[in-house]
């Protein structure tokens, strides 16, 4: 089966949407793939191929969906919204739902919720994430917003409030922040709670009422969004990969394999076989969706010894590629084998805030510290794209030897981009912290 049409079919089979949306965290079951043909630019400017850029109410680093005609994306405003150094009063702070028409990038209506108090403070690392990192979801005729211990907000697609959920009110113990975004399963609301409750919970979408929550301590140090594999609802926790019955919350399988005490990213398929991956020398880990309890030995598909620190790899015509730490690298999905692994020299990139790692320099968010590429690749039409926190969009084209195609920046805005871009249509949506930007021909 093509990468395309397996594509088409998880969409067609999940969403009542159209052929071209991008409706969830790196799209259609998070494979980070476009779901059609029409080709997107490999080159831009401020003066090449923008066809519009619009700004946001305040920062956020969420990726924005695409339903139909419109674009959702969530930020937050009130308090910390320039740097630590003006806080301001954190009872202020605010999270906002935004839908903006995709043809012009007006803003049509803005929805905002106060935060749960009392709420983490803005510094440190949690800066390098802040109070809007989730992605919103949407099937086409509801868009559902997570924020984090404020809950889950259900709204239609004309702004009417629907309901709303708690899930918990935890702080990050590592101080890190929450960030895992929800997902849908037919009628099945799921919204990993990782934080704020160590929980996954299933809810009616329609009702809000909660059908399951799965508690683990062993979601503490995960920050990934599952994915549907097969009959099979998937997620990296650190030292494992897990499957849950998606209509009930139980837990079907797992394995070991993974070596870190935490995991960013989030796992792929191809709909049989599960790809994971861990930070700090955690390695990767291919397993075989299905089964009942430790799977570890008849399950394991291949291990490796390297991954990504906080990227999702994307699965493209049998081949794995993620860019982490200035290193591109792609390997065979079905043994493990190293196909390249290619250093790219910096540019320096656009932002000139934050630390010094990543391909386009590093940059943290305003006084946070730490450093590296926080947004996960995408590909259109055979060509990857790959966003730097300093706002260099590389395009790769995807093969069996490293091709850098061009290298793209928006002059004049310094800000920090960590969002992963959404694709539709021959459309790349480009979000920085404050801006949104539609590129395309």
């Amino acid at each position: 089966m093509s990468t395309r049409l397996s594509v088409l079919l998880l969409l067609s089979t999940s969403f009542t949407l159209g052929a071209a949306d991008w409706p969830r965290f790196r799209g259609p079951n998070g494979s980070g793939i476009a779901p059609d043909d029409k080709p997107v630019p490999v080159e831009w400017s401020a003066t090449k191929n923008l066809k519009w850029k619009t700004d946001l109410p305040g920062p956020g680093s969420s990726s924005p969906i695409v339903v139909g005609d419109r674009i959702f994306v969530t930020c937050w405003s009130g308090y910390a919204t320039d740097g630590p150094q003006s806080a301001g009063d954190i009872t202020a702070l605010k999270r906002h739902l935004i839908c903006v028409e995709r043809a012009t990038g007006k803003i049509l209506w803005d929805r905002s919720v106060a935060a749960k108090q009392p709420e983490e403070r803005y510094g440190g690392m949690f800066a390098q994430n802040g109070y809007a990192s989730h992605t919103p979801v949407s099937d086409g005729k509801s868009v559902f917003a997570f924020f984090g211990k404020s809950g889950v907000h259900a709204f239609d697609l004309e702004g009417n409030a629907r309901w709303q959920a708690d899930v918990g009110d935890w702080d990050d113990r590592r101080g890190w922040g929450s960030a895992s975004s929800p997902v849908l399963h037919g009628d099945v609301l799921i919204v990993p709670a990782l934080v704020e409750s160590q929980a996954m919970y299933g809810f009616d979408k329609i009702t809000g009422k909660q059908l399951w929550k799965a508690p683990s301590e062993g979601f503490a140090g995960t920050w990934g969004t599952p994915v549907l594999a097969g009959a099979d609802l998937a997620i990296a926790v650190p030292g494992e990969v897990w499957g849950f019955n998606p209509d009930t919350g139980k837990l079907r399988w797992y394995a070991t394999g993974l070596q870190s005490d935490s995991v960013c990213n989030s796992v792929v398929t191809d709909g049989s076989a599960v790809f994971a991956m861990s930070e700090r020398g955690g390695g990767s880990v291919a397993i075989k969706a299905g089964g009942k309890g430790d799977v570890s030995a008849t399950n394991t598909l291949w291990t490796g010894p390297n991954g990504s620190r906080i990227a999702t790899p994307v699965l493209y015509d049998g081949r794995l590629y993620w860019i982490s730490g200035s290193i591109a690298t792609c390997r065979d999905a079905k043994t493990g084998s190293e196909i390249y692994n290619e250093r790219i020299e910096s540019t320096g990139g656009t932002s000139q805030q934050g630390g010094n790692q990543g391909f386009g320099g590093g940059g943290g968010r305003r006084g946070g510290g730490g450093g590296g590429d926080y947004a996960s690749p995408v590909v259109s039409n055979g060509h990857l794209y790959h966003v730097s926190r300093r706002g260099e969009v590389l395009v790769v084209k995807l093969g069996p030897k490293f091709e850098l195609i061009s290298r793209n920046t928006i002059e004049g805005d310094t800000s920090d981009h960590s969002a992963t871009p959404a694709i539709s249509n021959g459309q790349l949506f480009l979000r920085s912290a404050k801006t949104l930007y539609c590129i395309g021909e």
